[in-house]
């Protein structure tokens, strides 16, 4: 089973993907132009790493 699963795209030259660690169910984002890319945690409004339960991941 792959532990990381892409669940979000947008765009082609400026791609922001973002990305679900099966395991943990932190979220990533993801974001490259060109040839510069960089990966962080997604955070929600208060500053706190994104985490899904494994219920509502499963479905993607």
């Amino acid at each position: 089973m792959k532990r990381f699963e892409k669940i979000y795209t947008q765009g082609t030259i400026d791609l922001v993907e973002i990305w679900l660690d099966k395991e943990t169910g932190v979220s990533y984002l993801f974001h490259k132009n060109a040839n510069s890319g960089g990966l962080t945690p997604l955070l929600d409004k208060d500053g706190k790493p994104v985490v899904t339960q494994a219920s509502q991941s499963s479905g993607n």
